[in-house]
């Protein structure tokens, strides 16, 4: 399974939100840019694992959580997110998305 860089960058940017740090703050505790940093919360660059370790140790947070959203002992994979986005459309649309993952999950 391919990484997506821009699923691992929103998880990054939620850690470090809930921590209430800016990314000038985080940028500089990483001794990498602002900009940089950005790129990474959007998901247009990647990281490396050294840099992911030192975040993930600076925002408390497992690497395991920021690559697959679940830490080493959860089953829930993507949980948040899909209810992030249930939870920001309209109940049609939530029929819809409900619809469509049904259909998919049922197929073999």
């Amino acid at each position: 399974m391919a990484l997506d860089y821009t699923v691992i960058g929103e998880r990054l940017k939620k850690a470090r939100t809930d921590k209430n740090m800016t990314q000038e703050k985080l940028a500089e505790k990483i001794d990498v840019s602002v900009a940089f940093l950005s790129r990474v919360e959007r998901g247009s660059s990647h990281i490396n694992l050294k840099r992911l370790t030192q975040i993930c140790e600076i925002l408390g947070v497992t690497e395991g959580y920021i690559l697959n959203g679940a830490s080493s002992n959860s089953k829930n994979y993507l949980t948040a997110e899909f209810n992030d986005i249930l939870s920001n459309v309209s109940s049609d649309k939530q029929k819809l998305i409900y619809k469509i993952a049904k259909v998919i999950s049922e197929e073999e």
